[in-house]
């Protein structure tokens, strides 16, 4: 199937799916409301589901090659006392990858170079939709209207279209954590790839990249919409006392580096989004079909992801009293290896649909 299709969204998700439709032969525009695009974001951890969307979407030996695979590290508490330890050779094994680390800006731009230039619209919000003819959508904008087969909303956790299209939807659930986070200035000898240390009530992770730099993430349980004057210093003493690399982590920050957003999805769902969607349209007879297969596939796969997350969540940064902490550490203590890893691979690993790649309009 071919066709015309807008993208409202120029992430993660929505270059994935403007990828996926221009794979199979789809005329795609890509309208983004940033007029510059800064690629915004420190780094990403893509688990073997989101290294095989990408490989569907036929990008995946591209950010293979620029990221980072996680060998080491695992989990521990605030003392560095270890809670579980990360086996990447094992989930090599058992997945074929380990988890990769790459920047969020290198991934953006790898995603725009494999759409055509003229593909992407910056500058530009889409104020409402046409839905006058049900065969065909349109999206206006300053200069005219953008007619489509297709409009793929993909503008984020709170999305204006879906309340366009859904009014009485209650948008996305905030998960009741935040998380501040920043790329290192400048090359760090770690002696791990991948740590979290959970502590009460907070989180705080690294991942190693490619180029020595570290990604590093504080998640701490708070109500939406709060923010800090001096965001860095509020967590050098939130996590003074902690074990090392953490204070070396924030000494290697700057303070203009370190952004903070509220906990609302993944990309790695969002890169099975684009491969399914893909691969549904290239074998419906229609559009309509498509989507419905696409949401069959998709609706129980999200939910059950994001039931996942939650638990974790519960269990991780969310949890709070020194009875539940201790608990919760000597169980994770006492849980083998192989327990950990069977967890890991519930969700990880999953194959999307081929997606084929046809002939492609500009």
């Amino acid at each position: 199937m071919g066709g015309t299709a807008v993208v409202v969204g120029g992430g993660i998700g929505g270059l994935a799916a403007a990828i996926g439709l221009h794979r199979i032969g789809f005329r795609v525009r890509v309208v983004e409301r940033a007029a510059v695009l800064d690629d915004a974001g420190a780094g990403i951890s893509l688990h073997a589901n989101g290294l095989r969307a990408l490989d569907a979407l036929g990008v995946g030996a591209a950010v293979r090659a620029a990221a980072h695979p996680q060998y080491t590290g695992g989990t521990r508490t605030p003392s560095g006392r270890w809670l579980s330890r990360m086996d990447g050779t094992a989930l090599e094994r058992a997945l074929g990858t380990p988890i990769a680390g790459v920047r969020r800006s290198v991934l953006h731009r790898l995603l725009r170079a494999e759409l055509p230039d003229e593909c992407l619209r910056t500058g530009a919000t889409v104020p409402s939709l046409l839905l006058s003819d049900p065969a065909e959508v349109g999206v206006p904008l300053p200069d005219g209207i953008l007619a489509a087969d297709l409009v793929v909303a993909a503008d984020g956790a709170h999305s204006r279209l879906r309340g366009l299209l859904f009014p009485d939807h209650p948008g996305a659930s905030y998960s009741g954590s935040t998380v501040l986070r920043a790329v290192t200035r400048h090359p760090l000898d770690l002696s791990t790839d991948f740590e979290l240390t959970w502590g009460e009530g907070a989180e705080f992770g690294h991942i190693r990249f490619a180029d020595g730099h570290a990604e590093w993430h504080a998640v701490l349980g708070s109500p939406p919409g709060v923010r800090h004057s001096d965001p860095l210093g509020m967590l050098r003493r939130r996590f003074a006392g902690w074990h090392e690399p953490v204070g070396t982590l924030l000494a290697a920050t700057r303070p203009e580096d370190v952004l903070h957003h509220d906990i609302d999805q993944g990309a790695c769902q969002a890169l099975e989004d684009a491969a399914c969607l893909a691969a549904a349209l290239a074998e419906a007879p229609s559009v309509e079909k498509a989507l419905a297969r696409y949401d069959a596939e998709r609706r129980p796969r999200a939910q059950a992801v994001a039931r996942a997350a939650r638990q974790a969540g519960r269990m991780g940064q969310q949890l709070s009293g020194p009875l539940a902490v201790g608990l919760r550490n000597t169980a994770m203590r006492l849980v083998p290896s192989g327990v950990a890893l069977r967890a890991i691979l519930r969700h990880a690993d999953r194959t999307p649909p081929a997606v084929p790649a046809r002939d492609r309009q500009s």
